[in-house]
C-alpha cells in the first residue's frame, strides 16, 4: 500500500508524457508544436510569397519540423516557437490572427513587407512577447486602436512606423500601461493629435521608455504634456517632420539624459532657449527646417558632448557664436541656409574632429583664410561655403588631405586657382561656379585628382591649357565649364572620360568640327549641353540615344537634316533656346508638310511643341501612340479635319492648344470622357460646329476653356459649374522639373495665349492664375445659364458675338474675383444687376451692343468705365451714358431756403404732393422745415432720399474723374 501513490505519481508522470507527445508529430525528429506549426502554416497561406522565401514550409515529410524553416527560432526543450522573423522577405497579403497561436512567442518580426488590412489585436494575446515590429514600407496596414498593447506586460520593443494608427485617438494611454516598453517607433502613422485634459500628464507611464520616435505625423504642440512624463528616461527623441508650433518649451532643457533629439521640419519660432545647454550629454540635436530667428545662444558651448549640430534653414541672425569652439567633439556643423553675417569666428580651429562644415546661403563675408580651421585640417571631409559673400583670393587649403567635397560657389572669389588643389588626394567633389576666378587651369591643378566625380568651374573667367596629350586620372561623372574657355579646339581630354552623365560645356569658346569619338560618350550621358559654341558638322544617325538624355546643342552651325535616331533622347532643344523637359520643340520656325507618321518611335514624349509652323493636313491617327503625352502644343498651323479619336489614349493629357488652325468637325465628346487630367483646353478659331458636349463639364481639374472664334450653336450647358477647379481656391501649376540634377534648375513651364483685354497674351509662369472661359465669336443662343455664377474662381468670362437672349443673372456679383467680364454683342435684355458694381477688381468690362435698359447701378466701378462700355443699348441711362434717367430729372421745387417761394415736392414711395410757405423769421422756418421733417415720415424719407442722392453724385463724378486722372497718367 505504500508504494500505491508512488506507483499513482508514475503513472501521472507517463500519461503526461504520453499527451505531450500527441502534441507532437508521431516522426521522432519533429521538435515543434502541431498547433503552433498549422498556425503557421494558416499564415503561410494568407499571404503571397512570389519570390520563394518561405519554401521551407510545407507539410512534405522533409518539411515536418516548424522549428527548420527559414524565419522560425524554437526553444530547443519544449519545441515551442519562441521567435518568427521574416523581415524584409518580399511578402504580400495580411497577417491573419492564427499568430495569436503562439503563445511562448517572444520576438515577432514581419516589417519591411508589403502587409495590409487591419492588424490583428489578436496579437495582444501574445503575453510572453519582447518585441514586436510590424514596420510597414507601404502604409497599407491600419489599426483601429491600442488597447491591445496592455496585455503585453513584458514588451520592451515596439514599431509600427507606417500603420495607419488615425483612428486611435487613445495612443498615449495606451503607451502609458506599457511598463516595461524602452523603444516605440511610430514613425508616419498618422496619429490623432492629443486631446489636452487636465489628466493626461498624471497618468502613469513607463518610467523605462528611452527610444521614442514620433516623426511625420502632424502632431501639434499639445504633445508636450505627455511627452515631458519621460524626461527623466529618453534619450533618443525624435519629432521631425509635425506641426510643432510656437516656440520651443524651455522644459526641453530639463532633458538631461538626451543623447538625440532632432525637432526638425516644423513651424517652431522664436529663439533658441539657452536651457539647451543644460543637455550635457547630447550627442545630436537636429533643429533644421523651422522658423526660429535671433542669435544662436552662447550657451551651446556647454555642451561639450555634441557631435552633430544642424540648425539649417532657419531665420538665425548674427553671428556665429565664438562658444562653438568649446564643442571639440563635433563632428558635423550644418548652419546653412540662414541669415548668418560676420566672419568665421577664429575659435572653430579648435573643433579638431570637425569633418563636415557646412555654411552655405548665409550672409558671412571676410577673407577665406586657412587657419580658420587649423585643427581640423586633417579630419574635415566636407566644406560648404557656398552663397555667400566671402571675397578675396583662393584660400591654399592643401594640409586638407582628407577633404573630399568643396563648395565655394556663388562667393566673390577672384585671382587665380592655385595649383595646390591639385594635392588634395581625397577630393571627389570641387565645385566653384559663380565666382570671379581667371587667369590658367593647367594639368597640374586637376588632372591628378584620382577620386574626383564632379568637377564645375562654370562662370569663371578661367582658360584651359591642356596639351592634346596630357589625360586625367580621374574618371567624373559630371563636368560643367560653362563659360569657361575650352576652345578654340575641342578638348581632347574629355576622350577618356567613360562614365559621363552630365556634360555642359555651353559658350566655351569652341571652333571646331565634332569628332566622331565624341558622340562614344553618349552611352550613361543624362544631360548634354554644347550649346553657345561655333560647332560644325553634322549629327550622327545613332542607333540610338539613351531616353533618358536631354540634348541643347542650339546657337551652333550644324547642318544638314536631323537623323530619325535624334528623336530618341528625351530632351531636344533644337529651338532658340527652348528646354523642354522630355519633349520635343520644334516651333517659331518655318516647317511645313504634314505632321509625321512614326509617332510609334517617340513614345515616352511628354510635350510635344510644333506651334507657329506652316504644318498643314490631318493630325494622323497614330499620334495617340504618344501615351505618356501631358501637353500638346499645335496651335498656329494649317491644319484641317477632324480631331483623330485615337487622341483619347493620350489620357495623361493636361494641356491641349489647337487654336488657329482649320481643324472642323463637332468638338468631341472624349474630350472630357477620356482626358480627366485636362486644365487647359483651348481649341480657338478654328471652324468646329455642333454643340458644346456635356462631357466637358466632367473635367473637375480645367481652368481654362477657349472655344472662341468657331461655328458652334446650341445654348450654353448648365453643367458648367461641375468644374469645380473653377469653383474653389487653389491652381495646379503646369511645369515639369528636371529630375535628374535639380541644381541646374531646368524645367519646361507651359504656356497657351489667351485674349486678354483685347489682345492676345501668351501666359507662361503665369497661367495658373488664369481661370478662364471664352465662347466668344460662335453661334450660341439661349440665356446665360445662373449656374455660370457659381464659378466662383474665375477671373475672366467672355460671352461676346453670340445670341444670347434673357437678362444678365442676378447673381452675377457672386463672381467677386472678375477682371475681365465681355457680354457684348449679344441680345441681353433687362437692366444691369445692382451687385454687378460690387466686384471691386474688375478692370474690363464690355456690355454693349444689346437692350439693355434701366439706370445704371451706381458705384465705382461702373462709372469708371468709358461710355462706350454701354453704348448700343438704348434703354440705359445715367452716368457714364449723357442720357439722364426720368427719376433724376429735377422736379418743380429742389430746395427750401430763406426768403424762397414754397415748391411742390413728390415722393416717390408714396406719391403725396406737399407745399410749404416761406414764412420770414427763425421760429417759422424751423418749424417749417425741420418740424415737418420730423412729423411727417413720408416727407422726411423724400427730403433726405434728396439729400442721399447728391451725395451719391458728387461721390461718382469725383471717383469717375479720378479714375480718369489716373488713366491718362498711366498712359
Amino acid at each position: 500500500m505504500g508504494t500505491t501513490p508512488f506507483r499513482y505519481f508514475i503513472s501521472l508522470f507517463l500519461l503526461l508524457l504520453c499527451f505531450e507527445a500527441c502534441l507532437r508529430v508521431g516522426d521522432a525528429n519533429v521538435g515543434c508544436i502541431e498547433r503552433e506549426r498549422q498556425a503557421l502554416l494558416h499564415f503561410k497561406q494568407s499571404v503571397a510569397d512570389y519570390f520563394g522565401m518561405l519554401s521551407s514550409w510545407g507539410n512534405g515529410e522533409d518539411k515536418r519540423d516548424c522549428c527548420k524553416w527559414a524565419g522560425v527560432e524554437c526553444n530547443n526543450q519544449t519545441g515551442r516557437v519562441i521567435m518568427l522573423d521574416l523581415h524584409a522577405q518580399s511578402l504580400e497579403g495580411e497577417i491573419g490572427p492564427s499568430l495569436a497561436e503562439l503563445q511562448h512567442l517572444k520576438h515577432l518580426n514581419l516589417s519591411w513587407n508589403d502587409f495590409g488590412g487591419i492588424l490583428p489585436t489578436q496579437l495582444g494575446n501574445l503575453s510572453n512577447l519582447q518585441s514586436l515590429d510590424l514596420r510597414s514600407d507601404y502604409g497599407d496596414m491600419t489599426c483601429g486602436n491600442l488597447d491591445w498593447l496592455s496585455h503585453l506586460p513584458l514588451l520592451t520593443h515596439l514599431d509600427l512606423t507606417q500603420v495607419n494608427l488615425s483612428k486611435a485617438i487613445h495612443w498615449p494611454q495606451a503607451i502609458n500601461k506599457m511598463p516595461s516598453l524602452t523603444e516605440l517607433y511610430l514613425s508616419d502613422t498618422q496619429l490623432p493629435p492629443i486631446i489636452p485634459t487636465i489628466s493626461i500628464s498624471h497618468i502613469n507611464s513607463s518610467a523605462s521608455l528611452a527610444v521614442l520616435d514620433l516623426s511625420v505625423n502632424g502632431l501639434t504642440s499639445s504633445i508636450h504634456p505627455w511627452l515631458f512624463n519621460f524626461s527623466s528616461s529618453l534619450v533618443h527623441l525624435d519629432l521631425s517632420g509635425n506641426d510643432l508650433n510656437g516656440s520651443i518649451p524651455d522644459a526641453f532643457g530639463n532633458m538631461t539624459t538626451l543623447a538625440y533629439l532632432d525637432l526638425s521640419w516644423n513651424e517652431l519660432r522664436g529663439s533658441i532657449p539657452d536651457g539647451f545647454g543644460n543637455m550635457t550629454t547630447l550627442a545630436y540635436l537636429d533643429l533644421s527646417g523651422n522658423e526660429l530667428c535671433g542669435s544662436i545662444p552662447d550657451a551651446f558651448g556647454n555642451m561639450t558632448t555634441l557631435a552633430y549640430l544642424d540648425l539649417s534653414t532657419n531665420e538665425l541672425r548674427g553671428s556665429i557664436p565664438n562658444a562653438f569652439g568649446n564643442m571639440t567633439t563635433l563632428a558635423h556643423l550644418d548652419l546653412s541656409s540662414n541669415q548668418l553675417d560676420g566672419e568665421i569666428p577664429n575659435s572653430l580651429r579648435d573643433l579638431c574632429n570637425l569633418q563636415v562644415l557646412l555654411l552655405s546661403q548665409n550672409n558671412l563675408t571676410g577673407l577665406l583664410r586657412k587657419d580658420y580651421l587649423a585643427c581640423s585640417n586633417n579630419t574635415l571631409e566636407v566644406l560648404d561655403l557656398s552663397h555667400n559673400q566671402f571675397k578675396g583670393s583662393f584660400p591654399d587649403l592643401s594640409g586638407f588631405s582628407q577633404l573630399k567635397e568643396l563648395h565655394l560657389e556663388f562667393n566673390h572669389l577672384n585671382g587665380t586657382l592655385p595649383e595646390s588643389i591639385g594635392q588634395l588626394a581625397q577630393l571627389e567633389v570641387l565645385s566653384i561656379p559663380s565666382n570671379s576666378l581667371r587667369g590658367t587651369v593647367s594639368a597640374n591643378h586637376l588632372f591628378s585628382l584620382s577620386n574626383l566625380s564632379v568637377l564645375d568651374l562654370s562662370f569663371n573667367s578661367l582658360t584651359f591649357n591642356i596639351s592634346l596629350e596630357q589625360v586625367p586620372q580621374f574618371q567624373a561623372e559630371e563636368i560643367k565649364l560653362a563659360s569657361c574657355k575650352l576652345g578654340p579646339r575641342f578638348p581632347n581630354w574629355l576622350r577618356t572620360q567613360k562614365c559621363l552623365s552630365v556634360l555642359d560645356i555651353p559658350a566655351s569658346g569652341i571652333s571646331d568640327v565634332i569628332p566622331n569619338w565624341f558622340w562614344n560618350l553618349t552611352s550613361y550621358l543624362t544631360w548634354l549641353n554644347i550649346s553657345n559654341n561655333h560647332f560644325s558638322g553634322t549629327l550622327p544617325n545613332l542607333t540610338s540615344y539613351p531616353s533618358s538624355l536631354k540634348m541643347d546643342m542650339s546657337s551652333n552651325c550644324l547642318e544638314g537634316s536631323i537623323p530619325q535616331s535624334v528623336f530618341n533622347a528625351g530632351w531636344l532643344d533644337l529651338s532658340k533656346n527652348i528646354s523642354i523637359l522630355s519633349h520635343l520643340d520644334l516651333s517659331n520656325n518655318r516647317l511645313s508638310g504634314e505632321l509625321p507618321k512614326c509617332w510609334e518611335q517617340w513614345k515616352n514624349l511628354v510635350v510635344l511643341n510644333l506651334a507657329n509652323n506652316d504644318f498643314s493636313g490631318k493630325i494622323k491617327h497614330s499620334i495617340g501612340l504618344l501615351h505618356y503625352m501631358q501637353t500638346l502644343h499645335l496651335r498656329n498651323n494649317s491644319l484641317i479635319g477632324a480631331l483623330p479619336s485615337s487622341l483619347k489614349n493620350c489620357s495623361d493629357l493636361r494641356l491641349i492648344d489647337l487654336g488657329k488652325n482649320k481643324l472642323s468637325g463637332k468638338v468631341p465628346s472624349w474630350l472630357g470622357g477620356s482626358l480627366s487630367d485636362l486644365v487647359v483646353v483651348n481649341l480657338r478659331s478654328n471652324d468646329f460646329n455642333g454643340s458644346i458636349p456635356l462631357t466637358l463639364c466632367h473635367l473637375k481639374k480645367l481652368q481654362l476653356l477657349d472655344l472662341s472664334s468657331n461655328n458652334l450653336s446650341g445654348k450654353i450647358p448648365k453643367c458648367l459649374k461641375n468644374l469645380t477647379a473653377m469653383a474653389h481656391k487653389g491652381s495646379l501649376e503646369l511645369v515639369y522639373d528636371d529630375e535628374f540634377d535639380p541644381t541646374m534648375t531646368l524645367s519646361y513651364v507651359d504656356n497657351t495665349l489667351v485674349q486678354w483685354k483685347g489682345k492676345e497674351q501668351e501666359y507662361k509662369k503665369t497661367l495658373r492664375f488664369i481661370k478662364s472661359i471664352d465662347f466668344s465669336s460662335n453661334k450660341l443662343i439661349g440665356e446665360i445659364p445662373i449656374e455660370v455664377t457659381d464659378l466662383v474662381e474665375l477671373v475672366s468670362l467672355n460671352l461676346s458675338r453670340n445670341n444670347l437672349i434673357g437678362s444678365i443673372p442676378a447673381t452675377i456679383g457672386q463672381l467677386k474675383l472678375l477682371d475681365f467680364l465681355d457680354l457684348s454683342q449679344n441680345q441681353l435684355n433687362g437692366r444691369i444687376p445692382d451687385n454687378l458694381s460690387q466686384i471691386a477688381g474688375l478692370s474690363v468690362l464690355d456690355l454693349s451692343n444689346n437692350t439693355l435698359s434701366g439706370k445704371i447701378p451706381l458705384g465705382t466701378q461702373l462709372q469708371s468705365f468709358n461710355a462706350s462700355t454701354y453704348e448700343g443699348n438704348l434703354g440705359l441711362c445715367g452716368p457714364p451714358l449723357l442720357k439722364k434717367c426720368p427719376e433724376d430729372e429735377p422736379g418743380e421745387a429742389s430746395f427750401i431756403g430763406f426768403g424762397s417761394k414754397t415748391k411742390d415736392i413728390q415722393d416717390d414711395a408714396n406719391n403725396i404732393w406737399f407745399c410749404g410757405s416761406i414764412v420770414l423769421g427763425f421760429i417759422i422756418g424751423f418749424w417749417g422745415v425741420c418740424g415737418t421733417l420730423l412729423f411727417n415720415s413720408s416727407w422726411r424719407y423724400a427730403y433726405f432720399q434728396f439729400l442721399s442722392k447728391i451725395k451719391d453724385w458728387l461721390y461718382v463724378t469725383t471717383t469717375v474723374n479720378m479714375n480718369r486722372i489716373r488713366r491718362s497718367l498711366q498712359s
